[in-house]
């Protein structure tokens, strides 16, 4: 994004400057000089002030038609043009002055001459190092913006590479699992189809998205849930105790729920005899994954695209970390529910 210049800002500045030297030339003056007219000469020097900031500001906005704000040439220029045209300014009003003091004025005055060009010298540099206050202050502003930009955009990235792990690991698993039901048992293999372009289905639209509401996981979970139960049958069972009004308010970072259903499927013996039993419950903000714990006695090999994943991108989008904690016959992740779709956690 281009940088532009401050002008309302820079000209308030000019306003400011002109006010403040205004006063204190005013209190000057009015002590030391009893038959001057130091009214008038106070609004000439207000007007000076305020002659050479606009100059500067117009002189800015042209250079900056053809030179990067930040650039030297502009700085450059900007030194060449705004000088000479402060003290051409200066000296045009010299004879405003020699006319308010009904005085002579005469550019042959070499001594007159020099100090209405030290005065737009003086002047045009206070106003500069002003300007240059703000100019930086802008600068910095900007940097920031494009810093927290760049920010943004390498976490919703990333947020997309991460997910974008989760639907190949996903496929491989299902799809295999289909080959194997279609061998052996269609109708059931059907079924399991179903289910299985509803979750594909409800994955590609919320794609891109990065946090979902709550009921929208949920349905997205038991999709999930049906095609294990057809793998696994009474084995597994999945209990949900979510009010009406939290599926309804609250939001998730999007697939959150699926990857702990199948960490727990992944890690755990389960039988019908000894099923294993996956709870999802709220307890104040917080939800709250938890199952009995039958941790399978050989290790089984993973790709950490299940629960690392997920703490990743639940940090990349809210700035929480989930909790985890992990008992001999119980296993348990909790994360903090999400109030706004839109806000920037």
């Amino acid at each position: 994004m281009q940088e532009k210049l401050p002008v309302k800002r820079l000209n308030r500045l000019s306003w400011l400057l002109s006010v403040i030297i205004g006063i204190i030339f005013y209190l000057i003056i009015s002590r030391n000089s009893i038959n001057e007219p130091v009214l008038p000469y106070t609004l000439l020097t207000m007007a000076g002030i305020l002659l050479v900031g606009y100059a500067d500001v117009g002189l800015m906005i042209i250079v900056a038609g053809r030179f990067p704000i930040r650039s030297k040439k502009f700085t450059l220029y900007r030194r060449l043009l705004t000088f000479p045209a402060s003290i051409l300014i200066y000296l045009a009003i010299w004879p405003v002055f020699a006319c308010v003091a009904h005085k002579h004025w005469s550019f042959w005055d070499i001594q007159l001459f020099l100090a209405f060009v030290g005065s737009g010298v003086v002047i045009n540099t206070m106003v500069m190092i002003l300007h240059d206050s703000v100019l930086l202050y802008e600068h910095k502003l900007h940097s920031e913006l494009e810093l927290s930009r760049l920010k943004t955009a390498n976490a919703e990235a990333t947020n997309l590479l991460l997910k974008q792990q989760i639907q190949p690991h996903f496929l491989f698993n299902a799809l295999n699992t289909l080959k194997a039901l279609y061998h052996k048992d269609l109708p059931t293999a059907d079924t399991y189809l179903v289910h299985m372009a509803n979750f594909l289905r409800a994955s590609i639209y919320h794609h891109t998205s990065n946090v979902a509401k709550l009921e929208d996981e949920v349905s997205l979970l038991l999709d999930y849930l049906e095609m294990q139960r057809i793998r696994f049958g009474s084995a597994l069972d999945c209990i949900i105790t979510l009010p009406e009004e939290t599926l309804k308010t609250y939001y998730l970072p999007s697939f959150s729920l699926q990857p702990l259903l199948e960490n727990a499927i992944k890690h755990n013996n389960f039988t019908r005899e000894e099923p294993l039993t996956v709870t999802i419950s709220q307890h104040d903000d917080w939800l709250v994954i938890s199952n009995n714990r039958q941790k399978k006695k050989i290790k089984v090999a993973s790709t950490n695209y299940g629960l690392a994943n997920l703490a990743e991108r639940y940090r990349l989008w809210s700035g929480d970390d989930i909790l985890i904690r992990e008992e001999d016959n119980s296993f348990s992740v909790s994360i903090k529910l999400l109030k706004d779709e839109h806000r920037n956690y």
